[in-house]
C-alpha cells in the first residue's frame, strides 16, 4: 500500500493541519477555497481523500463553494454581517444529518467565521470581525440536481454544485461513521484545484 500523500493532502499538511492515515476509511474532507473570488459561482472545490483496501483514494475535486450567495450578502442574516468560513481545521465539528430537510453534514462544533457587514457582492474577510461558534454553516447540497449560481443556497454554508456529488460525500461519511464514529473534520484551506 501506498504511503505517499495525495497532493491536496500535502497542502493540508502544509497549512498545519493534521491528515488522518490510520486505518481504511478514515476520511479527509478538505474544502478548497480558490482565489477566483467572482460572486454567486461554484468556484471552489470540495476533496475527500482517503485509504480503501488498495490504497490512497481521492474524490473530487467537485463544484462547490465556500463562500455565501450574493443573496445573503446583499441581505446578511445576522445583524452583525454574512457569515464566511476563515480556512482552518475543524475537528469533529460535522455529523450527518439534515439541513432544511435534505441529508447533508450538520456543523455539531466551533467553526470560526470573518462577519461581512457592507451588503455588497465583495468577500470582507477582516480579522477585526474574526469571531468561533456555532453558526449551522452545514455542508449540503444545492438543488436535487446541479446548480450553476450560488444565490440562496449558502448564507455561509460549503454547498455541492451537484447533488451526486453530495450524495458520494454522505455514502462515504456513513461507511467512515460505522468504523470511527458519527462526527467527521472538515478542512478549509486556500489553494488552486
Amino acid at each position: 500500500m501506498s504511503e505517499r500523500l495525495p497532493a491536496i493532502l500535502e497542502h493540508v499538511v502544509s497549512a498545519g493541519h493534521a491528515v488522518f492515515t490510520r486505518g481504511l476509511y478514515n476520511l479527509n474532507i478538505v474544502g478548497i477555497r480558490t482565489p477566483d473570488d467572482s460572486a454567486n459561482t461554484f468556484n471552489d472545490g470540495l476533496v475527500v481523500a482517503y485509504k480503501d483496501e488498495h490504497g490512497w483514494i481521492t474524490r473530487g475535486p467537485w463544484k462547490w463553494t465556500t463562500d455565501p450567495g450574493t443573496y445573503y450578502r446583499l441581505r446578511p442574516m445576522n445583524v452583525e454581517g454574512t457569515a464566511i468560513m476563515c480556512p482552518g481545521q475543524y475537528r469533529g465539528a460535522y455529523q450527518i444529518g439534515l439541513h432544511r430537510g435534505t441529508p447533508g453534514l450538520r456543523q455539531v462544533g466551533p467553526v470560526r467565521i470573518w462577519r461581512d457587514n457592507n451588503r455588497d457582492a465583495i468577500l470582507d474577510m477582516d480579522p477585526s470581525t474574526v469571531d468561533t461558534g456555532r453558526y449551522a454553516m452545514n455542508i449540503h447540497r444545492s438543488s436535487s440536481t446541479e446548480s450553476t449560481v450560488v444565490d440562496r443556497w449558502s448564507a455561509g454554508c460549503q454547498v455541492a454544485a451537484r447533488s451526486a456529488d453530495m450524495d458520494c460525500l454522505l455514502s462515504l461519511c456513513r461507511k467512515s461513521a460505522e468504523l470511527y464514529g458519527p462526527r467527521f473534520t472538515y478542512t478549509l484551506i486556500e489553494a488552486n484545484v
